[in-house]
């Protein structure tokens, strides 16, 4: 038995013993789905979207990375500074444009501490890098000095220093400041134009 418009292709449906038409006869199958402009809208729309938020992101990623390694160097002073007074020898702490290094004072030689907490560190940006030790401006080059600049005693105290980390076109920049009990403060302030 022959359903359907010759014209737009006929269907055969089977016959049951009765003599009608089957219900498991096969039927026209329109499938529906998405064009090929749809798609490509869709496409276009997300990449724009995606886009925009990797621009946000990536400008505020800046200054979060630098507030991290604000607050990481100065957790790692004051742990410098406890291992200091444990071990009965001074630690000293170096600072260049790209990092910092730890090392630990063995009779009149600095010896670099290599591995564990005090390991040396890359800033995970490149900041301008400001260091005043007791109120006096402290050169900070591209390559560490001989000895360190800071220095945490074994009688538990610490150099007074103010290190200020900022990003050449950030509006913030954030500070670490130490007093000589070994108390150590990170803040976040202006950045005057730099």
């Amino acid at each position: 038995m022959v359903i359907g418009d010759p014209g737009l292709g006929a269907v055969t449906a089977f016959a049951s013993r009765s003599g009608r038409p089957s219900s498991l006869a096969p039927r026209p199958c329109f499938l529906k789905g998405f064009t090929l402009i749809e798609i490509l809208v869709v496409t276009v729309i997300l990449a724009v979207a995606a886009a925009a938020v990797t621009l946000a992101v990536a400008g505020a990623g800046g200054e979060r990375q630098l507030a991290r390694d604000a607050d990481r160097i100065a957790a790692l002073v004051g742990y410098a500074c406890e291992q200091a007074e444990l071990s009965g020898r001074d630690i000293g702490l170096s600072l260049s444009r790209g990092g910092y290094r730890f090392s630990r004072s063995e009779h009149t030689d600095w010896l670099l501490l290599r591995d564990g907490e005090l390991r040396p560190r890359k800033w995970s940006v490149s900041p301008i890098v400001t260091l005043a030790r007791n109120g006096n401006g402290v050169g900070v080059g591209d390559d560490f000095p001989d000895k360190p600049q800071l220095a945490c005693f074994s009688s538990g105290e610490l150099t007074a220093f103010r290190l200020e980390l900022a990003l050449p076109d950030a509006t913030a920049a954030f500070r670490v400041e130490a007093a000589p009990n070994g108390e150590v403060v990170t803040s976040s302030v202006e950045s005057r134009g730099r």
